[in-house]
């Protein structure tokens, strides 16, 4: 079997360190950097997870700020509370939990947020920057990726990273990443011939495609380091039970080929919010004039 690699134990020593960048950050401006999260509707893990970050936004020391809207919240309603959480001063990260429902349009929604607070880096100008190689906010999903593989590996310079998965939350900005620490990137997707052979390829494998352990064992390169950021539910085996959940990789057949695996959950879900906090933290840094903080 391979290297577990602990999300969760990382994840706590990104956040204590935070939290000390937080006391520091006081102790220098003489107030307490904001997170503002808008969740609009019922969806039940949107609650989870906005809860989630209160808690640790609160933990690390900083103001949290919950607005949560009704369902039925119009486009012009949601980009009000958007413009009023741009102008706030005490707001240093605008964060609106995505999926939102159906009748609102996310990119125009994303697009509304001063970049600068955006610390989900999702925003255009936050990409663009990425993609040139500019400081920018980074997603925060693939940048706790590239902390682990980095955790793991020191030198990322001329490994062959695959990335399974094109989105723009993860599958682009991780290659982006990847590439900004000299690896060679290779981007695949649904429509990529030979996937299992381009897979078996890479000394890193990052799968984020969204479907349960579709990368079997037999993908993965002996002695590869697997990074898994999908998060699927199977169907539970009794009425009323809730199903398992897994990743992207099978998990089993993997780990007994890679020298390094994440494991789902408990592996990259941990690190995209210590990652939040890292990028609210830096957020506050740069609208203070301030040096982004060391050893983030």
């Amino acid at each position: 079997m391979s290297a577990r690699i602990d999300g969760k134990a990382e994840a706590l020593r990104v956040r204590e360190r935070v939290a000390e960048g937080v006391a520091a950050f006081k102790e220098k401006t003489g107030r307490t950097p904001g997170l503002a999260v808008v969740l609009v509707g019922e969806d039940p893990a949107s609650q989870v997870y906005v809860g989630s970050k209160g808690k640790a936004t609160v933990a690390a020391g900083m103001e949290s700020f919950t607005h949560r809207l009704p369902d039925d919240t119009s486009q012009a309603e949601l980009l009000a509370l958007i413009d009023q959480l741009n102008g706030d001063p005490a707001v240093d990260g605008i964060l609106v939990q995505l999926p939102l429902p159906g009748h609102l349009d996310e990119d125009e929604v994303i697009g509304e947020i001063d970049p600068s607070k955006d610390v989900d880096g999702f925003h255009v100008i936050n990409a663009g920057r990425l993609s040139v190689g500019q400081d920018a906010m980074v997603p925060c999903t693939p940048y706790g990726c590239i902390h682990l593989l980095k955790q793991q590996h020191g030198d990322l310079s001329g490994l062959h990273a695959v990335v399974i998965g094109r989105s723009n939350i993860v599958g682009k900005p991780m290659a982006q990443l990847l590439l900004s620490e000299n690896a060679t990137v290779t981007i695949a997707h649904s429509r990529t011939k030979n996937l299992p052979e381009l897979a078996k390829s890479a000394d890193i494998l990052v799968a984020a495609v969204g479907r349960a352990e579709m990368v079997k064992g037999d993908w993965v390169k002996p002695g590869a380091t697997v990074i898994d950021v999908g998060i699927n539910r199977l169907p539970p085996a009794e009425e009323g039970a809730k199903g398992k959940l897994v990743g992207d990789v099978a998990y089993e057949e993997a780990a007994e080929k890679a020298a390094a695996i994440t494991p789902v959950p408990g592996g990259v879900g941990p690190m995209t919010i210590a990652m939040l906090l890292r990028n609210t933290l830096v957020a506050a840094h740069r609208r203070e004039g301030l040096k982004d903080p060391e050893g983030l």
